[in-house]
């Protein structure tokens, strides 16, 4: 759960530069002014997600960047963040649209405002039939796999096979979750014949990248057919992004660590 502690923000942007995603869709500005704020790139997946899937699909927004620092409901990250939004969690989107000020937490309500307002980007799909199992395997996303994210803590830094190995053969409600997550890339991918789940990358394949970068940090196999899912995901330009950004971070934070002492010149 995104809700440790910052040192201090970090503000980047406007992403006003024209960039390409898998479709060469530019910076999308639309009238509408986005912030993004979200946690450590390494340690926060819920961040990952809108800012993989508005960076993809070039939607323009600034980022506000706020450190993690502890899990302490009076932490800094708790006290600047309540500010912004009555959870004091990441990732919170603030817009202003048609000149009025808001704010959307929670991931999936962040994804939803932006297919409402980008409708031309089609980030849900736009048969009916796909865009109502695009939002029945995102929202199995958003609410499950709880085995899987308390054994496999999101770590884009970290290699960690063997603790993997070790926990697949001990949780059994772990490997259930792995193979429905597998089983249904593999549904989806051949219903909609690839690259993505639904064809074209959109907010399903926002929500699965952190898995994918679970999967690689814990040396899960996988079938060519996932792995070449996982390969199409990590060489998205926004998830590349990201990776290259949380491994510049040198961030170690304990309590994201159960698994490992600080690395040789991290911060701390």
């Amino acid at each position: 759960m995104d809700d440790a502690g910052e040192r201090g923000d970090t503000i980047h942007g406007p992403h006003g530069e024209a960039r390409a995603d898998d479709k060469g869709t530019g910076a999308v500005a639309m009238g509408t002014a986005l912030t993004l704020y979200i946690g450590n790139r390494n340690y926060s997946s819920w961040s990952m997600r809108p800012w993989v899937l508005m960076r993809q699909a070039g939607i323009d927004f600034d980022e506000v960047m706020v450190r993690f620092d502890s899990q302490a409901p009076d932490s800094e990250f708790k006290r600047r963040l309540a500010v912004v939004s009555p959870t004091g969690k990441v990732p919170v989107l603030g817009a202003v649209v048609d000149g009025s000020p808001l704010v959307v937490w929670d991931t999936l309500a962040i994804a939803e405002f932006l297919a409402e307002r980008f409708p031309a980007l089609h980030l849900w799909p736009a048969q009916p039939v796909s865009r109502a199992r695009a939002r029945s395997v995102t929202a199995e996303m958003h609410s499950g796999f709880t085995a899987l994210r308390s054994r496999f803590g999101f770590n884009v830094e970290a290699e960690l096979p063997q603790v993997g190995q070790r926990a697949l053969a001990e949780d059994p409600a772990l490997r259930a979750d792995v193979a429905r997550i597998t089983q249904m890339w593999h549904d989806c991918l051949a219903v909609s014949g690839g690259p993505f789940l639904f064809g074209s990358f959109g907010i399903a394949d926002a929500f699965y990248a952190p898995v994918v970068l679970r999967f690689r940090t814990y040396g899960v196999p996988l079938d060519a057919a996932c792995v070449g899912y996982a390969r199409r995901i990590v060489e998205c330009v926004a998830v590349r992004e990201w990776i290259d950004a949380a491994l510049a971070e040198h961030d170690f934070l304990p309590f994201y660590e159960p698994y490992r002492s600080a690395p040789q010149g991290a911060s701390r």
